[in-house]
C-alpha cells in the first residue's frame, strides 16, 4: 500500500462513482436537520473541510451562508469550482496544513473524511486546522463512522454494480483500523484496477482528547443522520459537535 493511498484513489473517477451515488435527498435531509440543531444565523461563515465535489457547500450556501470549501483533490476541486460565487469558494487544500485563523463560525467534515493519516501527529494537525479556523465560541461537526457498530455489522466481501463497472470489495480490520480493498472490473479492462483505503478506529473518547487539545469541547453527540441519540455500538454514525473555547487553554 503507498504510503498515502487516498492521493490517487481520491482523484480518479471511480471514488465519485463509488461514493457519490449516495441519496441526494436523504443527504439534504440530513444538512437540513443539522442547520435547524445549530440555528445559524443568515450570512454565517462556514467552512467545509474535504468538501469533495462541493454539494454540500453548495447546499449551504443555497441556504444563505458565506460557505469556503477545501479539498485535497484536484479534479474534486476542479469540479466544485463551478459552483462558485460570491458566498461560495473552493480551494484545494491540505486539511493537515494551516487555512484560516479566527475566520469560521463553523467548520464542518462530513462522511468520514478523517482517520486516513498515518500518525497521530498528522491528525493533530488536522483537528488543529479546523480549530484555528474557528472563531472563538465558534462551532465543529465532525461525521465519523461508529467503531463498535461498524465492527459488529462488517461485511467482509460484496460486489457492487454501477454503471456498467463492478465493484468488488472486501473488507477487514485489525485493532487499530478498517481496511477495504476495491477491484474495479470493465469489460474494457485487461485487468482490475486496484485500491486499499485503510480508516483509523478513533472512538468518541479518542476525539474528546484530540478535541480538548486543540482547545474544542464537545457538547453533543447524534448517533444516525436523523441525529437520534447515539449509543457505542447500536447507532452506525458518531456526528460530534464541539465548540471552540472562548479563551485559550493555559
Amino acid at each position: 500500500m503507498a504510503p498515502n493511498w487516498f492521493d490517487d484513489w481520491f482523484d480518479t473517477p471511480f471514488y465519485h462513482l463509488l461514493y457519490f451515488d449516495r441519496n441526494e435527498n436523504e443527504a439534504a435531509e440530513f444538512m437540513t436537520r443539522l442547520l435547524e440543531f445549530l440555528q445559524p444565523k443568515t450570512g454565517a461563515t462556514m467552512l467545509d473541510v474535504a468538501c469533495g465535489k462541493g454539494r454540500h457547500a453548495l447546499f449551504l450556501s443555497q441556504n444563505g451562508f458565506d460557505v469556503t470549501g477545501i479539498d485535497l483533490s484536484q479534479a474534486s476541486i476542479a469540479e466544485a469550482r463551478k459552483f462558485e460565487n460570491e458566498q461560495l469558494h473552493f480551494y484545494q487544500h491540505d486539511m493537515r496544513q494551516p487555512f484560516r485563523i479566527n475566520y469560521y463560525d463553523y467548520a464542518f467534515n462530513f462522511f468520514t473524511s478523517f482517520g486516513y493519516f498515518n500518525t497521530p501527529r498528522e491528525h493533530d494537525a488536522a483537528i488543529r486546522t479546523m480549530a484555528n479556523g474557528l472563531v472563538p465560541g465558534g462551532t465543529l461537526v465532525i461525521d465519523y463512522l461508529n467503531v463498535h457498530y461498524s465492527e459488529n455489522h462488517l461485511i467482509p466481501e460484496f460486489d457492487k454494480q454501477i454503471d456498467g463497472y463492478n465493484f468488488h470489495i472486501k473488507k477487514w480490520m485489525d485493532e487499530t483500523h478498517f481496511y477495504k480493498k476495491i477491484e474495479v472490473e470493465h469489460d474494457d479492462f485487461t485487468e482490475p484496477h486496484g485500491y486499499t483505503e485503510k480508516v483509523a478506529k478513533f472512538s468518541l473518547g479518542d476525539f474528546s482528547e484530540m478535541l480538548a487539545f486543540q482547545g474544542l469541547q464537545v457538547t453533543d453527540v447524534f448517533g444516525d443522520y436523523q441525529l437520534g441519540t447515539y449509543h457505542i455500538s447500536q447507532t452506525p454514525r458518531m456526528i460530534i459537535v464541539a465548540k471552540k473555547l472562548q479563551r485559550p487553554r493555559p
